[in-house]
C-alpha cells in the first residue's frame, strides 16, 4: 500500500499548535501532570535568593553566550561550522514523523526511515506507519503541553500570557518567595522593557551582548539564517518566553520514541536528542538552563507514559502505552527491513555517520549533562540518589528498550550512571532527579548487559 502524503493544517508547527491548544484548555493549573511539571521546573524561580543560585544564573548567561558565539568550544560531533549548519536545520520541528532526527538511526536505517517517513514541504509529509504516528503523537502532545504551559507560568505567572495561574504549583511558588521572569530580572531586561519579551524570560538573542549570525540552508533547503528562526518571519520568538525549551522537549521526546522503536540504536538516538537541544543554544534561541529543563521534562514525562501512569494517559486513546510502543516497533521493523534488505540488527551496524564514534558521542553527551553550570544544591551534590527509591518509574526508560532487564536492575543502572548532582533542578525531588540521569551512559551499560546475557558480542 502506498504511503500517501498527509497535510498539516497549521504547517510545520503542529507540535506547537497542539501545545497551544493545551494552554487554552487550562485556566487553573490543577491537573496533576501539569502541576508536577511546574513544581519540578520551579527551582528556577528561587535562584535569586542564594549566592549559589545567583552564580548559576550568571553562568547560564556566560555559558550560553560563549557557546553561541564560539568563545566556549564544545566537543561536538561535527566540525564547528558544520555543527552550526546542523543547528540551523534543527530550527525546524518535524513533529509529524521525527524525520530530522532519524540520522541517529545510522547510515542504513536512517536512510530507510526517511525513505518512508519524510517531509515533502512545510505542510505535507509521509509517515512510517499509523502505529508509529500514534505513539509519537501521544508522547509529543503530553510533554509539549507541559512545556507550553510552563513557559507562561514562569514568565508572568499565567497559563496563556493573560489568565492568572492558580493551584498547587502557583501556591508553592508564592510560598517559596519565587519570582516570575527570573531571566529578565537577572539579565536586566525585564518583561515589557524595550526589546524584551512582553511576557518575560527574554531569550538569549535578546539578552546576550553578542550574537553570531549563522547563514546557510534550513531543513527544507532554503537559504536562511538564524534570525529568521528567532525574530521571524518563519519563527518569531521575540514574545515567546524562553524557559523551558519546547524544541528540546520535542527533540528529546521524539528521539526517545525512535530509540525505543529501534533499541539497537537507543543510545545514539538519546545523543541525537542532546544534539538537537544543543542546537537551540547555537542558534541563540535558548539558554543552557532552558535546554536542561526541556530534557528533564521529556525524560520525566516519557517515563510516566512508559509506566502507564493513568494520569498521563487519561486524555489519550492509548490505554497501554508500553504495549503500543512494542507494536509500533514490530511495524517499523517491517518497514525498515523492507528498505534495508536485512534485519534491523544487521542494518543497525551499518553506520559511518557522526554517531559511529562512541567515545566522541560519550564526551559530547557528558558536556550537555550540566553545561558546566555550578552547583546550586550542595546538600544533594554529595549524595548518590537511589533511583529505585526516589523515581522507580524511571527504569522503564531502559526496560522497554531492553526487556531482559528487570525494573530493579534498570533503576540500579540509572543510579550507578548518574551525572553530577546538585544542579539548579536537582533539589531532592523525584522530578529533579531526572535532571541528573545520564540516560546515554545508562543505555550503553544496559545494552552491554543485554548482549552479555544473550551471549553475543
Amino acid at each position: 500500500m502506498l504511503n500517501r502524503p498527509y497535510r498539516i493544517a497549521t504547517g510545520l508547527f503542529r507540535f506547537v499548535a497542539i501545545a497551544s491548544l493545551s494552554i487554552a484548555c487550562v485556566s487553573a493549573i490543577a491537573q496533576s501532570p501539569n502541576d508536577t511539571a511546574l513544581r519540578g521546573l520551579s527551582p528556577v524561580t528561587t535562584l535569586h535568593k542564594t549566592a549559589d543560585g545567583q552564580a548559576a544564573l550568571s553562568a547560564n548567561l556566560t555559558v550560553t553566550g560563549g557557546i553561541q558565539t564560539g568563545a566556549i568550544p564544545q566537543p561536538t560531533l561535527l566540525p564547528t561550522e558544520e555543527q552550526r549548519q546542523l543547528a540551523l536545520r534543527d530550527a525546524a520541528i518535524t513533529s509529524a514523523n521525527a524525520a530530522q532526527l532519524a540520522d541517529a538511526l545510522g547510515t542504513a536505517l536512517g536512510s530507510a526511515y526517511v525513505a518512508r517517513a519524510h517531509y515533502i514541504d512545510r505542510s505535507h509529509f509521509t509517515v512510517a506507519s499509523q502505529s508509529v504516528t500514534q505513539v509519537l503523537s501521544v508522547a509529543l502532545t503530553t510533554s509539549g503541553a507541559h512545556s507550553a504551559v510552563a513557559k507562561f507560568f514562569f514568565a508572568n505567572g499565567t497559563t496563556d500570557g493573560k489568565t492568572v495561574a492558580t493551584g498547587p504549583a502557583a501556591d508553592a511558588m508564592h510560598a517559596a518567595n519565587g519570582v516570575t521572569d527570573p531571566f529578565g530580572r537577572a539579565y536586566h531586561l525585564p518583561a515589557g522593557s524595550p526589546n524584551a519579551d512582553m511576557y518575560g524570560n527574554s531569550r538569549p538573542f535578546q539578552t546576550e551582548p553578542e550574537f553570531r549570525r549563522i547563514v546557510g540552508r534550513d531543513y527544507f533547503n532554503l537559504v536562511t539564517d538564524n534570525t529568521v528562526y528567532t525574530r521571524g518571519p518563519v519563527m518569531d520568538l521575540t514574545n515567546s518566553p524562553s524557559y523551558p525549551s519546547g524544541h528540546t522537549t520535542y527533540g528529546y521526546t521524539a528521539s526517545l520514541v525512535l530509540g525505543l522503536l529501534v533499541p539497537e540504536r537507543y543510545s545514539q538516538m538519546i545523543a541525537r536528542g542532546a544534539e538537537y537541544g544543543n542546537s537551540r543554544i547555537i542558534v541563540g534561541a535558548h539558554y543552557a538552563m532552558d535546554v536542561l529543563g526541556g530534557r528533564t521534562l521529556a525524560l520525566h514525562d516519557m517515563a510516566h507514559l512508559l509506566a502507564n501512569d493513568p494520569a498521563y494517559l487519561k486524555n489519550s486513546k492509548i490505554p497501554d502505552f508500553r504495549a503500543s510502543v512494542v507494536q509500533a516497533r514490530t511495524d517499523l521493523a517491517h518497514v525498515l527491513e523492507s528498505a534495508c534488505g536485512k534485519t534491523v540488527a544487521e542494518c543497525a551496524t551499518e553506520d559511518t555517520s557522526r554517531y559511529s564514534d562512541a567515545s566522541a558521542v560519550s564526551a559530547f553527551y557528558a558536556v550537555t549533562q550540566t553545561y558546566g553550570l555550578p552547583v546550586v544544591h550542595p546538600e544533594i551534590a554529595a549524595k548518590v540518589e537511589d533511583v529505585g527509591k526516589v523515581a522507580p518509574e524511571a527504569g522503564y526508560l531502559l526496560t522497554v528498550a531492553y526487556p531482559s532487564l528487570t525494573l530493579a536492575e534498570a533503576d540500579q543502572i540509572l543510579t550507578e550512571t548518574e551525572g553530577p548532582g546538585g544542579g539548579f533542578l536537582d533539589d531532592g525531588s523525584a522530578f529533579g532527579l531526572y535532571s541528573r540521569i545520564n540516560l546515554y551512559e545508562a543505555a550503553v551499560r544496559a545494552a552491554a548487559l543485554t548482549k552479555s546475557r544473550a551471549g553475543t558480542k
